[in-house]
């Protein structure tokens, strides 16, 4: 089945997110609720494990206060610093500091012109979503995609496969016939269980994760300065990643 569609994860994928934007943001939100919890880049790395950002947060407050995390009211504290975090981290988008990755606009204009299907399957909030794209690509930013599968809409984030069966229904498309961006292990799986095909960018946070059977696993996207290196069907690979490309390898997996 021809290539149809492509589905992008967000945080680590279109953009370098966590480093410059979520982990700040949550430290801004600890201070600004008195609490003394910091995440230094190498905790946030280990707490990526979790994906979610409520979820994230719960699962630090098990760690560091299991009988404090558990009790009524930390739900409700949970969902406030999440509201905070989300605050910040759109003031951060706001002043210009996160950018898109190397070659991911060009990829997008080109699937565009050429007629493929966009859309987005994440685990972040779609005001996140739609904040970062509007930062990015202006005003056609959120327009360009015609499905945008964000935060709660599914009961089970990645590697769970919700997001992206439910990108799927809103597509009305099998999933051979989409192709799954993404950067991590997580994602990887969640895309692989929903049916997808898959190639890995990887980002900052998750360059030595195994990420399983995909068809490519690069180091980004490229462009016309600096080339795209990694692997493909087990042959190092190196080149700009283009639609043309994105089609011969959904192709050849389905020979």
């Amino acid at each position: 089945m021809r290539l149809q569609a492509l589905v992008w994860d967000i945080d680590g994928t279109l953009a370098e997110t966590e480093e410059p934007g979520h982990r700040i943001a949550f430290n801004r939100a600890f201070e600004e609720l008195g609490l003394s919890w910091r995440w230094d880049s190498a905790l946030y790395g280990e707490l990526l494990r979790v994906t979610g950002g409520k979820e994230r947060l719960l699962a630090w407050w098990l760690r560091i206060d299991p009988q404090a995390a558990a009790a009524p009211a930390a739900a409700a504290t949970v969902r406030r610093l999440h509201e905070l975090k989300t605050a910040h981290y759109l003031a951060l988008l706001d002043s210009g500091g996160i950018a898109l990755r190397p070659g991911v606009q060009r990829v997008l204009e080109e699937a565009g012109a050429q007629g493929l299907r966009l859309a987005i399957a994440t685990t972040t909030t779609l005001d996140n979503v739609t904040r970062l794209l509007d930062v990015t690509l202006g005003a056609k930013g959120a327009g360009m995609f015609e499905v945008i599968g964000a935060g709660d809409v599914v009961p089970h984030k990645k590697p769970a496969p919700d997001i992206y069966h439910w990108v799927l229904q809103q597509l009305a498309l099998p999933a051979e016939a989409c192709l799954a961006i993404e950067d991590s292990a997580a994602g990887a799986r969640a895309a692989r269980s929903a049916g997808l095909p898959v190639i890995v960018t990887r980002s900052r946070y998750t360059a030595g994760e195994g990420v399983g059977a995909v068809l490519a696993d690069l180091d980004g996207l490229g462009d016309a300065t600096t080339a795209a290196r990694g692997t493909t069907a087990g042959q190092a690979w190196a080149g700009v990643v283009g639609v043309d490309v994105l089609r011969a390898w959904h192709g050849a997996a389905r020979r």
